[in-house]
């Protein structure tokens, strides 16, 4: 028996329970059936489930039911990423609040070891939310980027190290000396993706460079009002910088080569202040004459646009900061021809040392000021650079790092773009995806951290002649490097470099390894050789992610079938960053085959006005909350229903209410089929219904089923989920079930026998059709609709899916209920425009009509008269006095209202109704003729408008039309 209602705070973890109990989220392991395969974008070990997350996940869900329903081999790829950064932060934080223990006093074996167990007791939380989704993932199977700590020959460690190895020996992996994202506060170099720009209070400083050598030119001046007043001659030339700490590392100085200001002084110099050295001038389409004074400062080594000038031009680097972004005693000057190679250093000027980078600012102001080269400090907002983790500003620093040839990789990446192997959905995110390709710089993939996988590289000092310790170099370009899968690989790479060595040993850093062989005395017997320190950046291992987790390289059963994977479902931002660095990897180590077929890009999760989520703006909303309120099903379809492609979701706790009240309107049916006796549990065949209003719900069942299948085919899951809601809350349960009720309280009881068969069938067949949307409460209704006699055996969740095709077409029934259907809405919306009182029962006729319209009259007198709410619904001859017409196909319904209704106020309110609406659609139509509404509003937005015009038109028609014929009888 159906309880009165769906409990989902009572029912969805049992619900999810007793699935994984009896493992229905395993593949099948079918090998004759199709396979279908999908990995989840594999959220940070640190994570807790937010709208993004769960709008991702309930996508694939979908997905990954129906596909199950099927009939295929189905796999969903769960796993959770090791998420270096943000873990070894979250570790950090907590030996801070347990004391004055940091990691560096716990040392890195030891530090490690905290992080794993951390990781044991308290990572995964996420993984535990996406199951209150409702999330049907292989959790069997689940992986995690760091592998197995208890197992030394993980065959997720051993994938990672096989990938650096193999294209470091294929060249396509180097180090080199390069400008990164430099975080001072974790000291670390970090991605693009995890720097957040920013908009704070700033100031342009605008400073005097004196020209060298005694050089002047003429540069123009204005009034006071703007106005050109001639030139001055000047002896500098005027810099703006947002960062004037910088200025010690200037090599150069560039001014538009079109800019005719300054096109005499290309070539010349600048005595540079305070560090009094000369540098360049330079011809850069960089700098902008409009901007400042057209002129800008270049520091190679400190902005990532001043690198490419600086390449350009040929100017030094300047590296001027420490890993602390505070000044360094000495500047280390490097130069760039194929590699950036070391020249020379020289001391800071006096005073700069070890200042941190801010109060170096402060002191440059002063310095500038009191040498009268401070023209102007102009306060105004600014745009910095933030690392997302830690908050703090990112400086642009020159380092040794471990780089990916990431051009030569994307080469095959971009082509199986082109011929179509894998397709974007919605097909414009392919230029996209072309745009970043095509312009791909070197991939950075070390960090200096200690959480992750640890660079698989040695190294040992170059010696010198005769092997002897004090020719040894102590210098990193000159190190010998061995790279290898283990450690026994690389100590018997190590024994063939040093041949005449007695042992090579390992220790544990470069200065560890420098005292031993200095402590050699008489040659060098045992040869020291170190690990980098480094570890790899968390987007290596994650580009590994649709192979790595089935097993390879190992050439298993599950990598066979289960990859390439058929979609993945991920959001625009990142693309670059782990969709296209999966493409480079599966195609490079799968022998050229993609990782997946299609990719589904997903909208954005915005507040109900269209504005980004935040908390700072109070409108974030936590999908778990959501959840406990209204239960996961209704935050689903609400996700569904409106995932349009390339439309941003606008989310309001209202809608998913509105959705929770669907699922709750489907309960309802359910339960009054269950006591009018219908049969669930069944099937049916097309012969077996006789009555036109069953054969019309079977064939209602069958276009929905083909609606929904065909839109899932497609990612167009706002059509399915449409399809679906239409056919449930207006077919089934407004018509079908209101339609049902005479034939369930009559005498006919072969038609009663029908009905319920037909009633619980398509109930049925419904559940199965809604279940990849709301998982529980289908599954709920599944299992409490089970009859005697008709035990259903297996989960919902497993039971075929409905593939009707066009078998319960049935055009004469769908043709008559459809009759029926407008009949009852042509009266029930003229009573509305009327003001009929909802009570009164209203004769009406039908008139003109054909022999087979009086047919379908007559068989369905008894529910037009209850749903329309008529006292008679009869054949006439013509229209009686007292009644409005209706104009319904080739005939007419006339509907007798004199009598419930005061003629003149109707009159006078239908007269206010069609001014009001009038004017909201010569509004609505003058904002849709401004272009630049149209230009700068959401597409959505604008549709909406559109919609607006085309209901109000149609029922400004109706109104008219009603008000002229109350006219007529008065």
């Amino acid at each position: 028996m159906l309880d009165q209602r769906f409990d989902p705070k009572s029912a969805e973890g049992r619900i999810y329970e007793r699935w994984e109990e009896a493992g229905c989220f395993r593949p099948s392991g079918d090998t004759s059936a199709q396979a279908y395969s999908v990995v989840i974008p594999p959220p940070n070990v640190t994570g807790v489930l937010h709208m993004g997350h769960a709008l991702n996940n309930t996508l694939q869900d979908i997905l990954i039911r129906f596909e199950r329903m099927r009939g295929k081999n189905v796999r969903w790829q769960p796993g959770t990423d090791h998420a270096g950064i943000a873990t070894q932060m979250v570790v950090e934080r907590q030996l801070a609040e347990a004391g004055n223990e940091s990691r560096t006093s716990l040392g890195r074996e030891a530090f490690v070891d905290r992080v794993w167990e951390w990781k044991e007791k308290s990572g995964g939380q996420i993984i535990q939310q996406l199951k209150r989704l409702g999330a049907s993932c292989d959790w069997e199977n689940e992986r995690f980027t760091m592998g197995d700590r208890d197992n030394p020959d993980d065959q997720m460690q051993e994938a990672v190290r096989k990938v650096f190895v193999d294209l470091y020996n294929q060249g396509l992996i180097y180090r080199d000396k390069r400008l990164v994202n430099w975080d001072p506060h974790f000291q670390t170099a970090i991605s693009d993706l995890e720097v957040e720009q920013k908009e704070v209070q700033g100031a342009f400083w605008h400073l005097r460079y004196p020209l060298a050598d005694g050089v002047t030119y003429e540069h123009p001046i204005k009034d006071e009002d703007g106005n050109p007043a001639g030139t001055e001659t000047r002896d500098y030339i005027v810099v703006a910088t947002t960062r004037p700490e910088t200025m010690l590392g200037d090599t150069g100085v560039a001014v538009h080569p079109d800019d005719e200001r300054y096109k005499g002084l290309v070539g010349k110099f600048v005595d540079l202040p305070i560090v009094n050295r000369r540098i360049p001038i330079v011809a850069d389409e960089h700098a902008d004459p409009e901007k400042g004074s057209g002129a800008v400062k270049i520091t190679p080594a400190h902005d990532f646009n001043d690198f490419q000038v600086g390449e350009r031009a040929g100017l030094q680097l300047l590296n001027i900061f420490d890993k602390n972004a505070a000044v360094k005693a000495q500047f280390e000057v490097f130069e760039k021809t194929n590699k950036i190679k070391f020249k020379r250093s020289y001391n800071a000027p006096d005073g700069y040392a070890g200042l941190d980078r801010y109060e170096a600012r402060k002191k440059i102001e002063a310095d500038f000021e009191r040498l009268g080269l401070l023209v102007e400090v102009e306060k105004k907002k600014v745009e910095q650079p933030f690392g997302d983790r830690s908050g703090t500003v990112i400086e642009p620093w020159l380092t040794d790092q471990w780089y990916v040839n990431a051009e030569e990789l994307a080469k095959p990446a971009i082509a199986a773009v082109r011929k179509g192997r894998t397709k974007f959905v919605p097909e414009n995110w392919t230029k996209t995806y072309y745009n970043w390709m095509e312009n791909i710089q070197p991939w950075c993939i070390s960090r200096q951290l200690w959480w992750g996988h640890r660079i698989p590289v040695w190294y040992g000092f170059s010696l010198g002649e005769g092997d002897s310790a004090l020719a040894a170099t102590y210098d990193v370009e000159q190190h010998r490097i061995f790279s290898g899968l283990s450690e026994q690989e690389v100590l018997e790479k190590a024994r063939g470099e040093y041949s005449q060595a007695q042992e090579i040993v390992l220790v544990a850093d470069e200065q560890e390894a420098f005292h031993l062989l200095m402590q050699q005395e008489h040659g060098v017997s045992k040869v020291p050789i170190w690990q980098d320190e480094d570890v790899l950046d968390t987007w290596f291992s994650s580009a590994l992610w649709p192979f790595s987790t089935q097993g390879w390289p190992g050439n298993t059963d599950d990598l066979k079938t289960y990859y390439p994977t058929s979609v993945l479902i991920t959001a625009h931002d990142i693309i670059f960053f782990w969709v296209a660095r999966m493409m480079m990897m599966g195609i490079h180590f799968m022998d050229g085959e993609i990782p997946f077929h299609d990719v589904y890009i997903h909208a954005l999760v915005l507040d109900e006005k269209g504005q980004k989520m935040s908390k700072s703006k109070g409108n974030a909303m936590d999908p778990l909350e959501l959840i406990d309120q209204y239960g996961a099903d209704a935050l689903r379809f609400t996700f569904a229903r409106q995932a349009a492609q390339g439309r941003n979701i606008r989310l309001s706790p209202q809608a998913v209410e509105g959705y929770r009240n669907f699922t709750t309107k489907l309960w309802n049916a359910a339960r009054f089929a269950e006591m009018n006796q219908c049969e669930f549990g069944h099937d049916l065949k097309p012969g077996d219904l006789k009555l036109p209003l069953n054969r019309w719900i079977a064939a209602e069942l069958g276009k929905a089923a083909t609606a929904v299948t065909t839109a899932l085919e497609a990612y167009k899951f706002n059509e399915a989920a449409e399809a679906l809601y239409q056919f449930i809350w207006n077919v089934l349960c407004d018509w079908y079930i209101e339609l049902i009720k005479p034939v369930m309280n009559g005498e006919d009881e072969a038609a009663k026998a029908e009905t319920r068969k037909a009633c619980g069938w398509v109930i049925d067949q419904t559940l199965k059709l809604l279940h990849p949307f709301t998982p529980f409460v289908t599954e709920a209704l599944w299992a409490q609709t089970e009859q005697e006699g008709r035990k259903r055996g297996d989960f919902l969740m497993v039971q075929d899916w409905p593939a009707f095709a066009d078998a319960w077409a049935d055009s004469d029934a769908e043709a008559e209920l459809q009759w029926v259907l407008d009949t009852v809405s042509e009266i029930r919306s003229t009573r509305a425009v009327l003001n009929v009182p909802a009570g009164a029962q209203v004769a009406a006729s039908l008139i003109g009509a054909s022999d087979k319209v009086k047919g379908w009259a007559k068989e369905n007198e008894t529910p037009i008269r209850q749903l329309a709410r008529l006292s008679a619904f009869d054949i006439a001859a013509e229209k009686p006095a007292g009644a409005v017409t209706i104009a319904s196909g080739e005939e007419t319904i006339a509907l007798e209202v004199q009598e419930f209704i005061t003629l003149s106020d109707e009159v006078a309110r239908l007269d206010k109704e069609m001014t009001k609406l009038s004017k909201d659609i010569e509004g609505t139509e003058k904002k849709l003729s401004n272009q630049n509404f149209v230009s700068k509003a959401p597409p959505e937005i604008v549709e909406e408008n559109r919609e607006r015009i085309t209901e109000w038109t149609a029922t400004l028609a109706k109104l008219r039309s009603a008000r002229d014929q109350l006219a007529d009888l008065s």
